[in-house]
């Protein structure tokens, strides 16, 4: 059976809940006036800023490592990520009590470096462009088990509980969702949302938001298929530089998405100069992309109820510090 005929569902998502309950945080909504007057929609953010780790992540790996048999779990887990994916493998392993390695790029935040080994687990560090699967597969012939980033049935489960949460959330507000929007690097996130999302809530249209030059899943949804980004392109949304779309996740992606926006690293920025002046909080660029979206124009928002999911607060200060007082190139 091939990996892209397990895909996921609603009964997983609900069996991550379970095993996550009174563990990852039950994120708010958040609203401002000026945003809204601004934006001729009701917005309501759901701050993953404020999750254990300080990003979603927290939710698919401990909900991958939970599911692991005991004896598997006690061999240890080796994962790959930018920083977000790390730190949510970092701490569900330490609270498992089992060793942890992470490889992590050169090039991520010193801050989520830091965060990683102070929470127990072993970095090593690669250069970008490396192929991280081969750099994994000693560790993994050593009997360490896997948790990948994105492209796992039970990753995307736990990141679906944030579409659970949107939807009873979105009820006892007495709001009927018109629109959920998060970001999309491989896709895991706003497959799991969009699972969740559109089990309780079948009319709402569910958006992907991407860095421009690595809109991956906007383009492989243009295409039938999946299509990998072109080499060559930076950007500071670290959190979503993934080469192409997830098989699995694409396999979801492609029923359950009304589209992706690529969103430039000026919008980026004003979202998060806003994040910060109306909704008091520090967002990541990646995890503001959802938010820069809504200035695009691709997304039908007007007279709305809009979920906008931030997705990481995990930010070096000196890159803030420059975004927040508009200083190229950031701006």
């Amino acid at each position: 059976m091939s990996a892209v005929s397990v895909l996921p569902g609603i009964a997983d998502i609900r069996a991550a809940a379970a095993r996550l309950a009174g563990l990852a945080i039950e994120t708010p909504l958040l609203e401002s006036p000026v945003l809204n007057e601004r934006f001729g929609a009701r917005l309501l953010f759901k701050p993953e800023v404020l999750q254990r780790t300080g990003s979603f992540k927290f939710r698919g790996a401990y909900n991958k490592i939970s599911t692991l048999a005991p004896e598997e779990r006690s061999r240890g887990v080796v994962a790959f990520s930018s920083g977000n994916h790390a730190q949510g493998v970092a701490a569900s392993a330490a609270m498992f009590g089992i060793g942890a390695v992470i490889l992590m790029p050169t090039d991520a935040p010193a801050m989520k470096i830091a965060n990683v080994r102070r929470m127990g687990a072993e970095v090593l560090l690669h250069d970008r462009g490396d192929d991280r699967e081969a750099l994994a597969l000693p560790f993994i012939e050593k009997g360490m088990v896997l948790v990948p980033p994105f492209d796992d049935p039970a990753i995307i489960a736990g990141q679906g509980t944030i579409g659970l949460e949107l939807v009873a959330q979105a009820q006892r507000l007495g709001a009927a969702l018109d629109v959920v929007v998060a970001p999309c690097g491989g896709g895991g996130l706003i497959g799991g949302i969009s699972l969740a999302v559109k089990d309780g809530s079948p009319q709402t249209a569910v958006w992907a938001a991407e860095p421009e030059h690595f809109d991956d899943t906007r383009r492989s949804l243009a295409a039938g298929s999946r299509v990998a980004n072109e080499p060559g392109h930076r950007s500071i949304c670290d959190a979503l530089l993934t080469p192409i779309p997830g098989r699995i996740t694409f396999a979801i992606n492609r029923t359950t998405l009304s589209g992706a926006v690529a969103v430039s690293q000026k919008a980026v920025a004003a979202a998060m100069r806003d994040a910060m002046a109306h909704l008091k909080l520090v967002v990541e660029p990646g995890g503001a992309t959802a938010f820069a979206a809504l200035s695009s124009g691709e997304i039908d928002i007007k007279g709305k109820t809009v979920a906008v999911v931030l997705s990481g607060g995990n930010v070096d200060f000196d890159l803030y510090a420059d975004i927040m007082a508009s200083r190229p190139p950031y701006d």
